[in-house]
């Protein structure tokens, strides 16, 4: 299967794994939260950007409807805010967005 394939599979899944555990369908509440970041994040960039420790923290900041649950367009969201942390970290902190260094340096000479 190819790599962006099998990512938005696997997105698909680990949601609907974890939405169907208990509470309503289709939706994740604090605990069922709590469980899918303990056992599906292991990388040490993604834990520091959203971790179980900071649960009350991440549902504010994924339930924008403020229902007490994040539905599968709230977890997209936060799939998007790790995909991105990780991206800074793999292009370095001190990179520019969307420009390469050398770009950078020809703009500024």
């Amino acid at each position: 299967m190819p790599r962006l394939d099998g990512a938005i599979t696997n997105i698909v899944d680990v949601f609907m794994d974890y939405a169907d555990d208990g509470g309503k369908k289709r939706q994740l509440n604090k605990e069922e939260l709590k469980k899918l970041f303990e056992q599906e994040i292991e990388c040490p960039e993604l834990k520091d950007k959203i971790s179980a420790e900071d649960i009350e923290e991440a549902m504010k900041m994924l339930d924008k409807n403020h229902d007490g649950e994040v539905n599968f367009r709230e977890f997209c969201r936060c799939v998007c805010v790790l995909a991105t942390g990780y991206y800074h970290k793999k292009i370095g902190k001190g990179g520019k967005k969307g420009k390469s260094k050398q770009e950078g340096d020809e703009q500024d000479g």
